[in-house]
């Protein structure tokens, strides 16, 4: 390895924390804020800094970007600009072919559509299930010109797994008609888009049985004896279970927690809107019981942007850490997810906290017009007592009813 190099392999496909990162010679890697990662040249002409993209974090390798900065600083020895001789071979490769016309397919103009879009999505992965999920399940339009898809090819590809793999078959239902709305867009076809589910797919394909995803849930009345077994468990994930259930939240908000998003002197938790299911920002009122939890994990001078709750191997958990505590604790018939239900049948069936409560509690996207504007109220002070007193119930002696 040569004695620039600074980044290693394991660092690129780690690292989470929004910036760029140098690998030396002119090669970054930078981080945005939705998680992507892109690797750029960044070097000076005439006295003009300049940047040049060498491509995604995802698609190309640490070895294969310095590769790429390796031509580059190739290039300016030579006093070649490798921006401009970049722009110099993709115009000549954009020239209109003399006998006969690109074809664009599918598949093609599919790839070049994640690429454009992919800064809009809000969780990186969503990039690779694009990917994955159209290239696995719309195989057979790939081949095809993007102009000659019709309603035959797609329900030939989707009749395959519409009825045993319902919730997928309507997302690849819904990345098709994307595409194939963006080709019409850019003047790649015409006419009506053949993948339209209102009056066109609805009639052909067949109706589709809902499935309620159910996750196992610890009946309220064990709470008690679970928490004091929790409690006594030294791990960092028991600590962070600990906070998931006093909080009633979802796993993934915990596990992304700071520092900076606690306020201990109003006792709340303040979630961003990017890390909230429902895209808007969410207050949580702590109990004291939460606040204790924070205390026995807070370093002396935490760093704003740190984790609140971090992996052994430092990073954020993931949800198997607690899969596996669950199973230590001979509970492996629960899910994290299902703690949730257990708060919502606490207050339904235990207590005379209003509906509303509970719903705001769990931040769950609400329709009518009146629970809209109870949110806008936040009733910040009415969750605080709801909390409190799930808090109270949590730790209570196990021999509650």
């Amino acid at each position: 390895m040569r004695g620039r190099d600074k980044l290693s392999a394991r660092r690129v496909a780690t690292v989470k924390e929004p910036g760029i990162y140098s690998d030396g010679g002119g090669l970054y890697l930078r981080v945005r804020p939705s998680g992507s990662k892109s690797w750029v040249f960044i070097y000076s002409r005439e006295k003009v800094r300049r940047e040049m993209g060498l491509g995604s974090g995802l698609d190309v390798s640490l070895a294969k970007a310095r590769e790429r900065a390796r031509t580059a600083r190739e290039m300016l020895v030579d006093q070649l600009d490798p921006l401009e001789h970049r722009k110099h071979v993709l115009k000549l490769e954009a020239a209109p072919e003399p006998e006969a016309a690109r074809v664009v397919t599918f598949g093609d103009f599919a790839d070049e559509l994640i690429e454009s879009i992919e800064e809009g999505f809000r969780n990186p992965k969503h990039r690779a299930q694009w990917r994955s999920s159209l290239a696995k399940h719309a195989a057979s339009l790939y081949p095809l010109a993007v102009d000659q898809v019709t309603t035959e090819h797609i329900t030939a590809a989707l009749q395959k797994i519409w009825l045993t793999k319902a919730e997928t078959a309507s997302r690849v239902r819904g990345r098709i008609e994307r595409v194939l709305d963006a080709a019409k867009a850019k003047g790649l076809r015409s006419g009506e888009n053949p993948a339209t589910w209102k009056g066109h797919l609805e009639l052909l394909l067949p109706k589709q049985g809902r499935k309620v995803k159910h996750h196992a849930a610890l009946p309220f009345s064990e709470m008690g004896a679970f928490m004091a077994d929790l409690s006594s468990r030294s791990a960092v994930s028991a600590r962070a279970l600990e906070f998931i259930i006093l909080t009633a939240a979802r796993s993934g908000e915990v596990r992304g927690m700071k520092w900076q998003e606690i306020d201990l002197d109003a006792k709340v938790w303040t979630v961003p809107a990017e890390r909230m299911k429902a895209g808007v920002e969410h207050q949580v009122p702590l109990s004291d019981p939460a606040l204790a939890v924070l205390a026995a994990v807070r370093p002396t001078e935490p760093r704003a942007d740190a984790l609140v709750f971090r992996a052994e191997r430092g990073g954020q958990m993931s949800d198997m850490i607690f899969s596996a505590l669950l199973k230590r604790m001979n509970r492996g018939d629960v899910t994290t997810h299902g703690f949730r239900s257990t708060f919502r049948d606490w207050v339904g069936e235990a207590t005379e906290f209003a509906r509303e409560d509970a719903e705001m509690a769990l931040a769950h996207t609400i329709s009518s017009a009146v629970e809209r504007a109870y949110r806008r109220g936040r009733a910040l002070e009415k969750r605080r007592r709801l909390m409190d007193a799930w808090a109270v119930y949590c730790l209570a002696p196990s021999d509650q009813d």
